[in-house]
């Protein structure tokens, strides 16, 4: 695969990432199974994996941990990521300094690494200053536990203000953020990609396939319309929900489309993502070895300026189809934006 530089970081990367979530008790159980995909996505040329603390409350971490040792490591730009649940203790969570040096700790024993790449803040905390979160994980850079840092799913006035605080301060910036993007789901085109542009931060999006909407699977008439995904969300997958209904009907027409261009809505919709400038690598998240088989050459697609005209025509630039897939709407920032 062709390389990416992943912002000023002088780092390159493959422009697809692998995303780790589905591995560990969330997906795939078997670690053994999981191992193979990662090596087999390792081979086939992606040099760039992404995991969380998160994800099955730390087996996906140890899963990458086992499949990236035995020298695989060194060639592998290792992301992970804090800021979500890991206990009942009420600090065992966000963006403080005190849980941000207990956990990075944690990461780094479960990955069996001295060393994270990109260490990310999974989102933005709206009751911890932006000094407080940059100034631990500056500390961890110097202490040479980290590389670089990154946000995710970070509105764009909060990506400024992190950028100015790094500035003002003498700490260390984000080089990357990591938002929800695919075809269904283009708000970030309006202000969060500019922005990262604007300061020459890499870009890699999360959920490029919407969350499984452009598998292909969902088109009108299909007998199953259902996910693993499905019950536990139901805001974005109940049909009887009139946005879920024009995600349905949009990812039925970009099928069509795809099948016209002779490409699949895979392809076509993981293609997409990559194109756009600001854009350093998608990150495919897979459960099978099917599922990555079926994304790898996406890397290789390349779609005119017709077609993807023809793509705006389904769904607009900047536009979600659903507003739920902004990946925002979570309580800390309703609580924040609530008339008081």
């Amino acid at each position: 695969m062709d390389q990416r530089a992943l912002g000023r970081t002088g780092v390159h990367v493959s422009p697809l990432c692998l995303g780790t979530m589905m591995f560990g008790a969330w997906g795939e159980t078997d670690h053994d199974e999981s191992i193979r995909i990662i090596h087999r996505a390792l081979d086939a040329g992606i040099n760039f994996v992404d995991t969380a603390d998160v994800y099955s409350r730390g087996e996906s971490e140890q899963i990458v941990g086992k499949a990236l040792a035995g020298g695989r490591r060194d060639n592998v730009v290792l992301a992970t990521k804090f800021h979500g649940t890991m206990g009942d203790d009420p600090n065992e969570s966000g963006n403080s300094r005190r849980w941000i040096f207990r956990e990075v700790e944690a990461s780094l024993t479960r990955l069996q690494t001295d060393w994270i790449d990109l260490y990310q803040v999974h989102r933005w905390d709206p009751w911890t200053d932006h000094e407080e979160t940059l100034g631990a994980l500056s500390d961890l850079v110097a202490q040479g536990k980290i590389r670089s840092i990154g946000s995710s799913t970070y509105p764009a006035a909060q990506i400024v203000k992190a950028q100015w605080v790094a500035r003002e301060r003498g700490l260390q910036r984000f080089v990357c953020e990591q938002p929800p993007y695919s075809i269904l789901a283009r708000g970030i085109e309006a202000d969060v990609l500019p922005t990262c542009l604007e300061h020459d931060m890499g870009v890699i999006p999360w959920s490029p396939l919407g969350g499984g909407w452009l598998s292909g699977r969902w088109r009108t008439g299909a007998e199953d319309l259902t996910s693993r995904r499905s019950a536990m969300l139901p805001a974005r997958y109940d049909l009887s929900i009139p946005a879920n209904q024009a995600k349905l009907d949009a990812a039925d027409a970009l099928g069509t489309l795809a099948d016209e261009a002779g490409i699949s809505l895979i392809h076509m919709s993981l293609a997409f993502v990559i194109r756009h400038p600001a854009v350093t690598a998608a990150i495919i998240g897979v459960r099978t070895m099917a599922q990555l088989e079926s994304q790898l050459d996406a890397a290789d697609v390349h779609l005119d300026d017709d077609l993807l005209d023809r793509i705006d025509e389904i769904v607009a630039p900047g536009h979600n189809v659903n507003p739920t897939d902004a990946g925002w709407t979570n309580a800390a920032l309703q609580a924040t934006a609530r008339r008081r």
